[in-house]
């Protein structure tokens, strides 16, 4: 009995999920994303200092920012030094929003600021959440 049990919670299990994506696969709930992968700096504290004192700051004036996510990466799965030294993620409602925030004085003025401490190198990317 608890061995069907546990088989029926599966399949209702993944009925679910499968049905969470069937409802995103639709395209209704969508956003956008901006991310920023910053490699290894030449110098962490500087780079920390900056990036909380200036940058960040520069970077908060940015409209349309549904929801903002900083990260420090540890280590890679193995242990090992991990590819980069830090990700912004900038959430935008959608694809409009985020061009016009990136084309903007404030967007223009943080992406121009990133030569200023980035010094392990900068890679931005932008995407599609929910698809």
């Amino acid at each position: 009995m608890k061995k069907l049990s546990c088989q029926l919670l599966g399949i209702v299990t993944l009925v679910l999920v499968l049905s969470l994506f069937s409802c995103q696969d639709k395209g209704t709930q969508t956003s956008s994303k901006l991310t920023v992968l910053y490699g290894h700096p030449q110098d962490t504290a500087a780079f920390e200092k900056y990036y909380k004192e200036k940058h960040l700051p520069l970077a908060s004036k940015i409209a349309g920012v549904t929801r903002l996510e900083l990260t420090k990466f540890t280590a890679a799965p193995d242990g090992s030094k991990p590819s980069y030294y830090r990700m912004a993620e900038l959430n935008f409602a959608n694809d409009n929003d985020l061009k016009k925030a990136m084309d903007s004085p404030e967007g223009k003025t943080a992406v121009a600021d990133l030569r200023s401490f980035a010094t392990g190198g900068v890679t931005v990317i932008v995407g599609t959440v929910g698809k």
